[in-house]
């Protein structure tokens, strides 16, 4: 089940935490997709709060929020680019997607299957999708104080495997939320230095998010193509008696008589 629209605007732009947990991931995010100029980005479940980076460079940004959880406008004071949709029902045409962020979507979704092969058509043939969720091991998944504590959360193996199973084949992985999700000052204060360290330290053990980024398999064509026809074929029989006749084949432009002085 999805979390609320209300509550997650509330966690991610009203509570310091969730602001530290917002830069935290998009940074995470920045280091795999430093660049989207000219390409259409599509977040799905709550990711708006990381695509802000790409507003200026890309194409263009589309927010889609799932039917159960809400939607709201965004981004604030500029022309809303958000929109609300079904899990397997997406106002894209196929293959629209050159970058796909799902935050807060495929953990709560109620039919993750249906979801994963909705965003395999939406991305289009060379593009990438980043699927982030709660990291079963980690400490935000076990806490009600954030979103992260909510759905069912994945370990990297788990991930992949799903991943795989709907058409995408895993290419990258990322950690990120070393810190706990506490409100306490100390461990708002030491967040930042925390993240450093994690990410120094590991890529998907510690941190409270898994981060996987996937490309979309693409099979080869099994059509047969055309047979081309050949303007001067190879005459090999030409000269050989013919075994039903006896009589020898003729070769083109040639007499009898030039074929039995040979």
């Amino acid at each position: 089940m999805h979390l609320d629209v209300v509550d997650l605007r509330q966690f991610y732009y009203r509570t310091r935490l969730g602001r530290i947990a917002q830069k935290a991931v998009r940074d995470a995010m920045l280091s795999l997709w430093p660049n989207a100029s000219g390409q259409t980005v599509v977040g799905f479940g709550f990711a708006v709060p990381l695509l802000r980076p790409y507003l200026d460079q890309s194409r263009r940004v589309i927010g889609l929020m799932p039917q159960g959880q809400g939607v709201m406008p965004w981004p604030a004071g500029m022309s809303n680019v958000a929109a609300l949709c079904e899990d397997a029902r997406w106002p894209l045409s196929e293959g629209m997607a050159d970058r796909l962020v799902m935050l807060h979507g495929l953990e709560t979704s109620d039919d993750p299957a249906a979801l994963l092969d909705e965003a395999a058509r939406a991305l289009g043939a060379g593009g990438r999708a980043l699927f982030i969720v709660p990291n079963r091991g980690g400490l935000w998944a076990r806490s009600d104080a954030t979103p992260f504590g909510y759905g069912r959360p994945y370990s990297l193996s788990q991930l992949e495997a799903q991943l795989r199973h709907h058409g995408f084949v895993p290419e990258r992985h990322r950690a990120a939320l070393f810190a706990p999700p506490s409100h306490a000052r100390f461990w708002l204060r030491s967040a930042d230095m925390m993240e450093r360290a994690g990410r120094w330290m590991s890529s998907h053990y510690a941190g409270g998010v898994i981060m996987v980024e996937a490309s979309k398999q693409v099979f080869a064509p099994t059509k047969r193509g055309r047979a081309a026809r050949m303007r001067n074929p190879l005459r090999i029989l030409d000269g050989v008696p013919s075994p039903a006749t006896g009589r020898v084949r003729r070769q083109k432009g040639a007499s009898i008589s030039q074929m039995q002085n040979r």
